[in-house]
Formats: C-alpha cells, structure tokens, sequence
C-alpha cells in the first residue's frame, strides 16, 4: 500500500486547521458591510432554506442548523467544524474540501452528497441516508468509516464514483472495512 494517501490526508487536515484558525475569529463572527460570502458563526439557523444557494468558502462553525434545508447548495471550501446539523436536508450538497470536524451529520440526508476530501474527524454520522455520496479522500473516524461501508451503495451523478468505492470499503469477510493505514 502507497503511503502517498495517508501523507495527502494528513496534509488536508493540517491545512483546513490553519485554515479554520485564521477564519474563525471575533472579527469575521458577523457579516459586516462588504463581506462577499455570509458566515453563520456560532448562529442559530435552525430550518432555515438555502436550497440551491452558493455559500461556498463561507463559515458555518459552531452553528446550530438542525434540520436546514441545504439541498444542492455550493458550500465547498468552508468551515463547518462543532456545527449540529442534525436531522437537515444536505441532499446534493457540495462539501469539497471542507473542514468539517466534531460536526453532527445525525439523520441527515447525504444522498448524492461530493464530500470530496473534507475533514471530517470526531463527526457523527449515525442514522444518516448516503446512497450515492463521494466521500473520496475525506478524512474520517475508523469507526465512521466501518459504519458507513455497511450502508454504502449507490454511485454520485456528479461525479461518476461509487459510494462504496469512495470510502474504501472492502467486500471481504471482515466485516467490509479496510484500514486506512497498514498494521505495524
């Protein structure tokens, strides 16, 4: 096994950090006059609809956004870490390259989600519906990952992969997961 994925995960993840310290301050907590895209730090924005906006490389840190509506929305490049978006519409969603850690995915519908190499470690996916998501390259708990393999099927519209795929799921025996790193 090529060590050149685990060093390109490891190399996302320290980037979306420095990028997730360098975006979330006081400063840009409040869309101020002139801000190009919207951040929502730290808000409330519980069943909101974005349907179909581009937030891309906005901030959504720390949000409260249960049960939201971001069906085909643009959020590529934005920060989503501590967020609750449990029980939301994420249908279609663009996550590429999204810093995405500690977020609860809880029952949300990923279907046809790119989730294309976003961090997203210590989040929750439990009850979540994924039927044709990309997760390539996204950097995800062990446990995450297993889980996810057991209901893994379907393959993104967008961009032509399978579900199963994306995650490295394996079709052997025990039970459907293979590790991201080689045993030692």
């Amino acid at each position: 096994m090529s060590i050149y994925p685990v060093c390109k995960r490891l190399l996302s993840y320290l980037i979306g950090l420095m990028i997730c310290f360098s975006i979330i301050s006081p400063a840009n907590a409040v869309l101020q006059e002139g801000d190009e895209v919207p951040n929502y730090v730290r808000a409330d924005i519980t069943g909101f609809d974005f349907h179909g906006q581009d937030l891309s490389k906005s901030s959504i840190a720390g949000a409260v956004a249960r049960d939201a509506d971001f069906s085909d929305v643009d959020l590529h490049g934005t920060v989503l870490t501590l967020s609750d978006l449990k029980g939301s519409n994420l249908m279609g969603i663009d996550l590429t390259d999204t810093l995405a850690d500690r977020v609860n995915f809880q029952k949300t519908d990923l279907r046809n989600a790119v989730l294309t190499n976003m961090i997203a470690s210590g989040s929750s996916f439990a009850g979540a519906r994924i039927e044709g998501a990309d997760f390539t390259f996204a950097v995800l708990d062990s446990d995450d990952q297993k889980n996810l393999c057991q209901i893994a099927e379907g393959t993104n519209p967008k961009t032509g992969v399978s579900t199963r795929e994306s995650l490295e799921c394996s079709d052997q025996a025990a039970g459907g997961y293979k590790p991201p790193m080689p045993s030692s």
